[in-house]
């Protein structure tokens, strides 16, 4: 086999899934969890990069930057999921942390195999969401060749973006196009292609540091408290008046009272309930 020919790594065989069709659930279970071993190692060999990374993406949120992600597939919809999580987590604007997958949000349910293969959409989206210098843009590939990927990276350089890429394999073609290069390579999945195992494991790993870092360096966090939680629930409601109350070393009682005061604002409550403390 030539050399441009060969298989990304995420699409190799592991030697030690070949019998995997007669192994008992108890031993594919305990395969699955030393194999998850090989992600703690790949993250930790890119955590330089991946804090680089987040310390841009902070720099961006501070002068007004957007982060996006872009994917297919597993990849897509971890990307989805971290954007999504941002808002109630650090009360960010839906707008500052997006994500995208190819085929469009009816592919975070069902499958659409054949959208990663459009470049095009790709450059679409980048443009339709006037991504420009002031925005840090993530592409997430395991193999590292998405065409989808592809196509909204070098869309999003050519406009002036910073750009990262999240991939297992480290000869992935789409590194050129990222200033960032995050690898993480896991090795073969035990179910031969499926990149939802490790591979996906190992990106949601990465953009929970990036997010979160990011967040921590944008002021978003005070000690190791979510001051900008939005409690919209019963359980957030209790989680905001516990933080207060950590914060600031008030009782349950006035916790409770400075959230209601001030619009269930955690932030403006810590602070309310500081500057009385002093005065």
């Amino acid at each position: 086999m030539k050399n441009q020919d060969k298989l990304p790594i995420t699409e190799e065989r592991n030697e030690k899934s070949m019998n995997l069709h007669e192994m008992s659930p108890l031993e594919i279970a305990t395969l699955m969890n030393a194999e998850e071993e090989n992600v703690k190692k790949a993250v930790q060999v890119a955590l330089p990069v991946i804090a680089q990374a987040a310390a841009e993406i902070a720099t961006t949120f501070n002068q007004g930057g957007r982060l996006f992600y872009f994917g297919a597939g597993t990849s897509g919809r971890l990307g989805v999921l971290d954007a999504s999580e941002c808002p109630p987590t650090f009360g960010a604007d839906p707008e500052m942390v997006q994500g995208f997958i190819a085929g469009g949000d009816r592919a975070l349910r069902f499958s659409q195999e054949g959208a990663e293969d459009d470049p095009e959409a790709g450059a679409w989206e980048v443009v339709n969401r006037n991504i420009d210098g002031r925005d840090f843009v993530v592409g997430l590939a395991a193999s590292g060749k998405t065409p989808y990927v592809q196509g909204a990276l070098k869309k999003a350089r050519c406009l002036g973006a910073k750009t990262a890429l999240i991939t297992c394999n480290s000869q992935a073609p789409l590194l050129s196009l990222a200033d960032y290069k995050i690898v993480v390579e896991v090795g073969p999945e035990i179910l031969t292609g499926s990149s939802r195992l490790k591979a996906g494991t190992a990106q949601k790993q990465v953009l929970n540091m990036l997010s979160t870092i990011a967040f921590v360096l944008s002021g978003k966090v005070y000690s190791n408290l979510m001051i900008d939680v939005k409690p919209t629930n019963a359980k957030l409601l209790d989680r905001a008046v516990r933080i207060i109350m950590a914060a600031t070393g008030s009782s349950h009682q006035e916790a409770k009272e400075a959230l209601k005061t001030h619009n269930n604002q955690v932030r403006a409550s810590i602070e309310w309930l500081t500057s009385n403390k002093k005065g």
